[in-house]
């Protein structure tokens, strides 16, 4: 088996980089605000761990707030990626309405979870 070096993985790195330069500008930010949500959750995973869970209740709904609205917005930028096409003939304005009414919707059983 033929072993990997340094020169493979600065290789793909450098092939990620420059395919990940292509990706349109909306589906760009759409990423950002995914890393920041899970950063969110382990900020506060984080901070449970240190401090403790007291109202865990409050601890699981901050973090499911923030898991849930990741994944909605992955599900968004599926739906409007332009390569996708299963989803073609959907259009860009009703994916995001899809998204706001779902995080709407995550965020009153959020909201009702605390209590």
């Amino acid at each position: 088996m033929a072993r990997s070096t340094s020169k493979d993985a600065q290789a793909l790195i450098q092939s990620l980089r420059s395919a990940y330069a292509a990706t349109p500008t909306n589906l760009k930010i759409i990423d950002l605000y995914v890393v920041f949500a899970i950063l969110t959750a382990f900020i506060q995973v984080v901070y449970m761990a240190l401090v403790g869970s007291f109202p865990f209740n409050s601890f699981l709904s901050g973090v499911l707030s923030c898991v849930g609205t990741a994944v909605l917005a992955v599900c968004l930028r599926i739906q409007v990626n332009k390569e996708n096409k299963e989803f073609k003939d959907l259009a860009p304005e009703r994916a995001y309405a899809d998204f706001i009414l779902c995080n709407l919707v995550l965020h009153l059983v959020i909201m009702n979870f605390l209590g």
